[in-house]
């Protein structure tokens, strides 16, 4: 990000006990939008959306809980319900509907649940790679099985130890392997929002292991389409042309849906709005104009 460009502020709110963080872009009485990341993430991936659209709505973007700047979950398993009431108690505090709803991977599949929930609340929803795992990433191992994996899965998560690396720039590394799409100046901005200097002079990633657990129970496209069926607003579904997700209309993903764009956005990998940011805004922009 430019040096001369003013960021956002920083601020909390509770959900279930925890201290949660977002940031704030200024503009309160423009049109509220609130922005959520995706999995291993943090509210700081929204920056260069957040700056294109700062100047015509009330920008709002969290860490999730286990994520950023946000408290660690005791005892939690991370689960799409947690972070659906966090995101309602979030709204609940900013009192401000209804609003516009954008989220990648994981956060897509959060706003589209919030949405599908609270259908009066939202005024126009975008998910970004967020309708789900493609099949063959669903386990179909018996219920026992895979409950057993969850519980070994836990207890190693239990052992692992928080990865430690020398440098910033050995970080940045390790986050351009990740995504190769990203320039040198988006990869330095997220991995040094994404990190936190530890007390012997090294850098971890600011998320908790714990949130790397998947959840032993299927992911459950019945229970999804009935949630996105009650969607009433205007709805963009983004994805990556070379993203690893999945062309969605063949696995009747979208069906349940009453009012959904398509977007395809090509040479984009999972990160849809990094890897492509000047084809993610127009997608995005032409969709909000309506």
């Amino acid at each position: 990000m430019a040096e001369s460009i003013i960021g956002p502020t920083s601020h909390y709110f509770y959900s279930q006990r925890l201290k949660l963080h977002y940031v704030d872009w200024g503009n309160g009485a423009k049109p509220l939008m609130i922005m959520v990341h995706g999995g291993r993430d943090h509210c700081r991936n929204w920056d260069w959306m957040a700056l294109e659209f700062r100047q015509h709505y009330h920008v709002i973007a969290p860490d999730l809980r286990g994520h950023g700047d946000s408290d660690w979950a005791i005892g939690s398993p991370y689960a799409m319900i947690d972070y659906v009431v966090d995101l309602a108690q979030l709204i609940s505090a900013l009192d401000q509907r209804p609003l516009t709803l954008i989220g990648h991977s994981l956060g897509g599949a959060i706003v589209l649940q919030y949405t599908g929930v609270f259908p009066e609340n939202v005024k126009q929803v975008v998910a970004i790679e967020g309708l789900g795992p493609p099949p063959e990433m669903i386990s179909q191992a018996p219920a026992y099985q895979r409950m057993g994996t969850w519980v070994a899965a836990m207890q190693a998560l239990a052992r692992r130890k928080v990865r430690e690396y020398g440098s910033i720039e050995e970080a940045l590394a390790r986050m351009r392997a990740e995504n190769p799409h990203l320039s040198p100046a988006q990869a330095r901005h997220l991995t040094i929002h994404g990190t936190r200097r530890n007390e012997n002079g090294t850098y971890s990633w600011k998320f908790d292991n714990y949130v790397r657990a998947t959840s032993p129970y299927q992911f459950n496209l019945k229970d999804a389409e009935e949630i996105w069926s009650q969607i009433k607003c205007p709805t963009l579904l983004m994805r990556g042309s070379e993203s690893w997700t999945m062309q969605w209309e063949q696995y009747e993903r979208t069906r349940a849906f009453r009012n959904a764009q398509i977007v395809t956005i090509q040479n984009a990998g999972h990160w849809v709005h990094h890897d492509r940011l000047e084809e993610s805004f127009r997608a995005i922009r032409e969709f909000l104009a309506g």
